[in-house]
């Protein structure tokens, strides 16, 4: 199995037990994510395992959909896109992407594979669970936001820049100087670490 692939599976395991925790009640909670209850976070996780698919003329195999089961819902969609990165030829095969040309592999591991840990502290931050990102992904993202180029970085915080209702990072949020690590992250990116339901 690739690292890329290890990478993926650690953190939907970890989006999976904050989804198993969800109580029935909890799934309307508003998110961080200003337009987004918990479900809808699932729900744009899926839709973000659906456009892995894509380039390669597949899509999510049947399952139950968000409203009806969340976490089967989210077990499927995994199931599909670890198919890709368990086998050579579709993990290695070209696509295009908004960020150019790259393999499917890339693309998961820059994409789906980046959205979880985020996703996840959202989901947390909703239920009221443990919000604690792994800090190998915290270092690995805050070290990739630092590598894009500034218009990049402006391009990611207009909404719609990538297709109508896509928004990638919103306004960049003020933190103490002493801030932590995931705390400043989450700030780049538009969240506001202080943000409770």
């Amino acid at each position: 199995m690739s690292e890329t692939a290890d990478r993926y599976r650690r953190r939907a395991d970890a989006f999976e037990r904050k989804v198993v925790a969800v109580r029935p009640d909890q799934w309307a909670n508003p998110s961080p994510c200003e337009k987004w209850t918990a479900r809808q976070v699932v729900r744009h996780i899926l839709d973000m395992h659906a456009v892995m698919l894509r380039p390669l003329g597949r899509s999510l195999s049947p399952a139950p959909s968000v409203d009806e089961d969340p976490l089967a819902a989210f077990r499927a969609a995994r199931a599909d896109v670890e198919a890709i990165l368990d086998d050579p030829a579709l993990a290695g095969q070209e696509c295009d992407t908004p960020s150019g040309r790259v393999t499917a592999e890339q693309h998961i591991d820059q994409v789906v594979s980046e959205d979880l840990p985020m996703h996840g502290w959202d989901l947390a931050r909703a239920t009221g669970q443990d919000d604690t990102i792994d800090p190998e992904d915290v270092e690995r993202a805050w070290a990739a936001m630092e590598a894009l180029p500034a218009e990049l970085v402006e391009k990611f915080r207009t909404p719609g820049a990538f297709g109508p209702d896509v928004e990638v990072f919103g306004p960049e949020v003020k933190v103490e100087e002493d801030a932590s690590p995931q705390d400043r992250l989450l700030a780049f990116i538009g969240r506001d670490p202080r943000w409770r339901p």
